[in-house]
């Protein structure tokens, strides 16, 4: 495994994307440039957290990280671009959003956005770079209530708790109660549905 060597004397940030697999809602991103003086414990990898852990440990994020800034891109960009380059922007929004531009960036994952400045791409960094875990908290965190959110909205899909994923019983509230325009209409559960409705999007 590629091995974690952090540059001396430039400002460093991580980056980290939640939602690329659900049906629905927009891929997030996180950009966090951590305080080396302000360390802050428990910090992983947000899928191997409860949602306690994550809850507790977003606010000391926001709280004490130098910078932070969120990323997105809508279902509708993730359809027009498809959800890898969809995810790589939303990358790179949260980078040019932060208020502070850090000189290097440990991306999650095998690939790097287009970035202005020099980056590494580390595979399970959310689980090896504090600075990645604690963009994975907030990704999560922020996705999670834009679930909830939209559960509020039409509580019949059971969008809190699947949290959009394909799960057994998503497919079958999408099939029962149709496409709202929230749902990544290119993603194949999604096209199948609309496919049988002849293209109707429930409003």
């Amino acid at each position: 495994m590629l091995e974690i060597v952090y540059p001396t004397g430039v400002i460093v940030a991580g980056v980290d994307e939640v939602g690329r697999g659900p049906l629905v809602g927009d891929v997030v991103t996180a950009a966090v440039i951590l305080d080396p003086a302000r360390p802050i414990i428990g910090l992983n990898d947000s899928k191997a957290l409860s949602d306690n852990k994550r809850q507790r440990l977003a606010p000391l994020i926001r709280e004490q990280a130098l910078a932070w800034a969120i990323g997105r891109c809508s279902p509708a960009e993730i359809d027009e671009l498809n959800i890898l380059h969809a995810t790589m922007l939303a990358m790179s929004r949260a980078v040019s959003a932060l208020s502070m531009q850090p000189g290097f960036v440990f991306i999650d994952g095998n690939r790097c956005p287009n970035l202005a400045m020099p980056c590494q791409a580390v595979v399970k960094g959310d689980s090896r770079v504090a600075e990645i875990s604690a963009a994975s908290i907030l990704a999560k965190v922020v996705r999670d209530q834009d679930m909830i959110a939209l559960d509020a909205r039409y509580p019949e899909y059971g969008f809190a708790k699947h949290k959009g994923y394909p799960t057994k019983a998503h497919l079958a509230a999408l099939a029962e109660h149709g496409v709202l325009k929230e749902y990544r209409h290119s993603f194949k559960p999604v096209a199948s549905a609309l496919a049988l409705t002849g293209g109707v999007i429930r409003s």
